[in-house]
């Protein structure tokens, strides 16, 4: 293990440390908790407040989409661990403002027991809590079964449609309608390169052989969909763009926002190459690219590769994801 670090049993709690400390004006603790963070302002009077969680090791997933127009707070858990119910109850707490709140996170069955909980306990107290999970991978489940699915990358679209939709004053029920929405129209495909490995573990957790590539690997490393030796980046662009294609039923007139994503290791200059073919099919499938993100957006530590997501705009759900937003790991004017 070749890992800029201190003890390893240490590494998330002198992450999260540095990250407060960078960001002072930005984000605060919750009750000098670390693992619940909340932005600085929160809770922000009158509005729904939006909130995740997850495990650490995916920066900028989860934490650094809190902020103003995306999320009001976030529990972090250790490297790819759910956070505690207990600090996800910390967070709702200090980002209800009286409106309700919104929880967004990844179908990882650890997560979902423990926001469950988190919602149950924070009805007990009176606050009105939602539930929209991300489930947008289609390499871990097929059509028709998307309730099984991981959720990964897409999650972004969530975090930015819910959050303009809140920063614009709308009631939790209408938030949440909005949110199951952009869900419903979001799907993601990926392709691993590398394995990661853990600080608490020291060697790598799985293995993705040099010159090979694995189509659907999850972020924690669960088994994709095949493995072959590695291709080029116009066919891997190709075979994750179909899939997403097939499974969204994308048509001619439609129209799109996509992410491309790093998992972590692979530079943008691989990225860009991507979509630039990506662009180039999508135009193919008389499909317009209404707005795109390039860059890391959701990652598994030092794993490389890429995922690709794709959700499909009407002029409701374009015009929250092209509202501006200032938080610690992204911007838009």
């Amino acid at each position: 293990m070749q890992k800029i670090l201190n003890v390893p049993t240490e590494f998330v709690n002198e992450m999260l440390e540095g990250i407060l400390e960078a960001y002072p004006t930005q984000l605060k603790a919750v009750d000098g908790d670390n693992h619940a963070l909340v932005r600085a302002d929160a809770p922000v009077a009158g509005k729904v407040g939006i909130t995740t969680g997850g495990g650490s090791g995916h920066l900028p997933l989860f934490l650094g989409y809190v902020g103003k127009g995306m999320l009001d707070g976030v529990a972090v858990g250790d490297v790819f661990q759910s956070p505690t119910a207990e600090q996800m109850l910390a967070v709702t707490k200090q980002s209800n403002s009286g409106a309700g709140v919104l929880y967004i996170y990844g179908n990882y069955g650890g997560d979902v027991f423990n926001f469950d909980f988190a919602a149950e306990l924070a009805a007990a107290e009176g606050i009105r809590v939602e539930t929209v999970v991300g489930a947008d991978d289609v390499a871990s489940a097929p059509k028709g079964e998307e309730a099984r699915r991981r959720g990964i990358a897409g999650i972004f679209f969530l975090y930015k449609v819910a959050g303009a939709a809140a920063a614009k004053g709308l009631s939790l029920d209408e938030v949440v309608a909005v949110t199951k929405k952009a869900s419903a129209q979001t799907r993601t495909m990926g392709v691993a390169l590398s394995p990661v490995t853990l600080p608490a573990v020291g060697h790598p957790t799985f293995e993705v052989k040099a010159g090979e590539m694995e189509i659907g690997m999850g972020i924690h490393g669960e088994p994709g969909i095949r493995k072959s030796a590695l291709e080029s980046a116009d066919q891997i662009t190709e075979e994750l763009l179909t899939a997403i294609k097939n499974d969204l039923d994308l048509k001619s007139g439609d129209k799109v926002c996509v992410l491309m994503n790093s998992l972590g290791a692979t530079p943008p200059e691989e990225l860009y190459i991507m979509f630039r073919h990506a662009k180039k099919t999508l135009k193919g499938y008389g499909v317009d690219v209404a707005r795109a993100y390039v860059g890391e957006f959701a990652t598994s530590l030092e794993m490389a590769g890429a995922s690709i997501s794709v959700i499909r705009v009407d002029d409701e759900l374009l015009n929250y994801i092209n509202t501006p937003v200032h938080t610690p790991f992204f911007t838009q004017a």
